[in-house]
Parts: structure tokens; C-alpha cells; sequence
């Protein structure tokens, strides 16, 4: 995926991985911070299953993508739903920290 998404951003793929790595980040890094950001919007804001949400974010089963879930917010994905408020659209996960936002991706790069 992030030669794709280097493509998309008319940078070559190695490109893309010296400025995340000057923002101080990964790009496994910002896709893992997507995709759980997604997971708790998913768990919170709809009826989705635990399955179709796990699919949908690219886990390969039900029982990994909550092994993820409980790892990086030490609470199984459904409990997570049931102590959300329904429609809560505010609903942000933690513990995660996220990184300061540093360069701008799209800044031309001197030298």
C-alpha cells in the first residue's frame, strides 16, 4: 500500500518513508492509527458486527482484529461498544498517543 499511496502523492515510495520518518512517524504506524480510529467509530456509531468491521478494516478474522483492538486499548471490542453512547459521534479512542503533527506531508523538500 504505500507505494500506492506514495503514487497518489506524486512522491517516490522512499520519499514517503523519509518524511513520515521526519514527522517521527510510519506508515504502518498511521495505518494502524486509521484503522483503530475506524474501529472505535465503527463499534460506537453503528450496528456493524464484530466480523464485518474486522473484514472491512482488512483483519483476516474476527478474533485477530480483537486481538488488536485489546492490545492497543486493553478492552475487548465489545465491551468498548456497550460502554459507548449510541450516536456519540465525539468518540475517540486512547490510549493511544499520537505524535505531533510536525512537516506537512505535502511540503516540497529542500535539497
Amino acid at each position: 500500500m504505500l507505494p500506492q499511496t506514495a503514487r497518489r502523492l506524486g512522491i517516490s515510495a522512499r520519499s514517503l518513508q523519509r518524511r513520515l520518518a521526519d514527522m517521527g512517524t510510519t506508515y504502518a504506524e498511521l495505518v494502524a492509527e486509521v484503522r483503530l480510529d475506524t474501529a472505535c467509530h465503527l463499534l460506537a456509531e453503528s450496528d456493524e458486527n464484530i466480523t464485518d468491521i474486522a473484514a472491512r478494516l482488512g483483519f483476516s478474522g474476527a478474533s485477530s482484529f480483537s486481538r488488536s483492538f485489546v492490545r492497543l486499548m486493553k478492552i475487548q471490542p465489545i465491551v468498548y461498544r456497550r460502554q459507548q453512547s449510541p450516536r456519540k459521534s465525539a468518540t475517540k479512542c486512547g490510549p493511544v498517543a499520537r505524535k505531533p503533527a510536525g512537516k506537512r506531508l505535502s511540503a516540497p523538500r529542500n535539497g
